[in-house]
C-alpha cells in the first residue's frame, strides 16, 4: 500500500510545485517513479454531531457536476472537514466510531481513501480533546482533556505521542482567588505555530459540565500562552481584550497566515450568536497582540460573529451574516442560506462583496476558503439553489464562478490535493 506519511513542509512543498512529466534517476540502475497527484473531496452526509459522511480521491480536479460516492470512497463519521499538512489529511475524529484524537486518511495503491492511523486522546468526552497543531514532520501539539493543564506533544509522521508541556503553573497564575472559576485549561480551543513558538489559547471557565470551556469565559478578555518550542518553556501571557470563546473545536482552526506571515485570529465572541465577535492580528515578526488594529464584528453589524478566515497579500476573506443569528433547533445559523462571502481590505478595512457568489450556509467544521493548484476556492453550499461545491475566485478577489458541483454524497467540506 502506498502511504503518504508527512515529508515536512519544505519537501511536501517541492512534491506538488515540482512535478516532471519524466522519471528522475537516483543514479545508476535506479529510476524514481514519477510523482502523481490524487484530489480528495469529503462530503458531509448528514447534518448531525457525528458527521457521516464521505472522502473519495480523484484524479483531477472535477468539473461540472459530481458524484461523491465511488468505489474509492471511504465512508464514515467525523467528515465535517479536515487540517491538512503537506501530502497528509488530518482530522479531529475518528472515522470508525468519531472518537476524538488525530486520524490520518491516506489514498493507497488502488487509489482508495483509508484511513491510515489513529491517536486516540484519553479523554474522550470533552470538546477540544485531540486539537491540534503541526510544527514539522517530526513536532506537533495537541490537547488532551485528560490533562488540561498540559499540552501533550506527538510525532506526526508516526503520529504517536512523544511527551507533554506541564503549564499549570503559567495558568494557575491568574485568578487563582476566583471562586468563580470552574475549570481551566490550556491549547483547549486555540493552537497555532509561528516563528519558533507555540500560541495556546488559556481558558477561565465559569462550568465544569459537558460543554467546559466553551461560551462561559470568566472573564471578558481572551488569553494565550507563549511557550518556546525550542525548549518547551512558557515565556509570557498575551491578551485579545474585549471579547470571547477564541474558536469553537473543529477542524476548521479560524485562523490564517497572510502571504507575508501576518497570523490572523477569529474570535466569536461572548455566545455562540457572536456579539464582540473580532479578527485580531500578531504581526509576522512579533509575539504580541497588534493593539493598533482589529476588526470587529459589531461594527458590520450588532451581534453576529465571524466564522472563518482566509488571509492572503494584505486581503481577507471570510463570511458575513445578512441577518441576525438565531439558534435553537429552528436557528438560522448553521443550515440557513444567509452567509455572504466578502473580501476585506486589511489596510482599510473596506469590505467588498464578492459577486457571483449566492448566500451560503455556515462552513461550519470545514474551511471557507482553500488554496489549490494556485486556485482560491469558495465553498459554495446553498441547497435551495441546489448548488454544493467550489467556485473558484477571480485574481482581484471580486467575483467568483462555479469550478464543480457535488449532486451526491452530501454537504461538501473539503478538498485537497496530495501527491504520492
Amino acid at each position: 500500500m502506498n502511504k503518504l506519511y508527512f515529508k515536512g513542509l519544505i519537501v511536501a512543498i517541492a512534491a506538488i510545485t515540482g512535478l516532471s512529466s519524466c522519471s528522475k534517476s537516483k543514479g545508476p540502475g535506479v529510476v524514481e517513479p514519477t510523482p502523481t497527484s490524487k484530489y480528495v473531496m469529503i462530503t458531509m452526509s448528514d447534518n448531525n454531531l457525528t458527521k457521516p459522511g464521505y472522502a473519495t480521491s480523484f484524479d483531477a480536479i472535477p468539473t461540472g457536476n459530481v458524484s461523491n460516492i465511488n468505489s474509492t470512497s471511504l465512508q464514515g463519521m467525523g467528515m465535517g472537514g479536515w487540517r491538512p499538512f503537506g501530502n497528509s489529511l488530518l482530522k479531529m475524529f475518528g472515522s470508525t466510531a468519531n472518537e476524538l484524537g488525530i486520524e490520518r486518511l491516506t489514498v493507497n495503491a488502488s487509489n482508495k481513501v483509508v484511513s491510515d492511523k489513529f491517536l486516540k486522546a484519553l479523554d474522550n468526552t470533552t470538546n477540544g480533546s485531540g486539537n491540534f497543531v503541526v510544527a514539522n514532520a517530526t513536532t506537533g501539539f495537541y490537547w488532551d482533556g485528560s490533562a488540561p493543564l498540559k499540552i501533550q506533544k506527538f510525532d506526526p509522521t508516526a503520529l504517536s505521542r512523544t511527551g507533554e508541556i506541564d503549564l499549570a503553573t503559567a495558568v494557575n497564575a491568574r485568578g487563582a482567588n476566583e471562586a468563580g472559576i470552574l475549570y481551566r485549561s490550556i491549547g483547549q480551543k486555540f493552537l497555532a505555530v509561528k516563528g519558533g513558538k507555540l500560541y495556546a489559547n488559556i481558558t477561565y471557565a465559569k462550568t465544569n459540565g459537558t460543554q467546559k470551556g466553551f461560551w462561559d469565559d470568566f472573564y471578558a478578555d481572551v488569553y494565550i500562552a507563549v511557550i518556546d518550542i525550542a525548549t518547551g518553556t512558557y515565556e509570557k501571557t498575551i491578551t485579545i481584550e474585549d471579547t470571547g470563546s477564541i474558536a469553537y473545536v473543529n477542524d476548521n482552526n479560524m485562523y490564517s497566515f497572510d502571504t507575508n506571515g501576518d497570523l490572523y485570529i477569529v474570535t466569536q465572541g461572548r455566545s455562540a450568536l457572536g456579539g464582540k465577535s473580532k479578527i485580531v492580528r500578531i504581526k509576522a515578526s512579533e509575539t504580541d497582540i497588534d493593539k493598533t488594529w482589529d476588526l470587529k464584528m459589531d461594527d458590520i453589524m450588532t451581534g453576529g460573529k465571524f466564522v472563518n478566515i482566509f488571509a492572503t497579500n494584505g486581503k481577507i476573506i471570510t463570511v458575513i451574516p445578512s441577518t441576525a443569528l438565531t439558534g435553537g433547533q429552528a436557528g438560522n445559523i448553521n443550515f440557513s442560506e444567509i452567509w455572504e462571502y466578502y473580501t476585506i481590505d486589511v489596510a482599510t478595512k473596506t469590505r467588498t462583496k464578492i459577486n457571483g457568489v449566492p448566500k451560503v450556509t455556515n462552513p461550519g467544521a470545514a474551511f471557507g476558503t482553500i488554496k489549490v493548484d494556485d486556485k482560491l476556492l469558495l465553498r459554495v453550499n446553498a441547497p435551495s439553489a441546489n448548488l454544493n461545491g467550489y467556485y473558484q475566485l477571480n485574481n482581484d478577489l471580486t467575483s467568483a464562478s462555479s469550478l464543480f458541483n457535488v449532486t451526491e454524497g452530501g454537504s461538501i467540506s473539503g478538498f485537497y490535493k496530495i501527491t504520492q
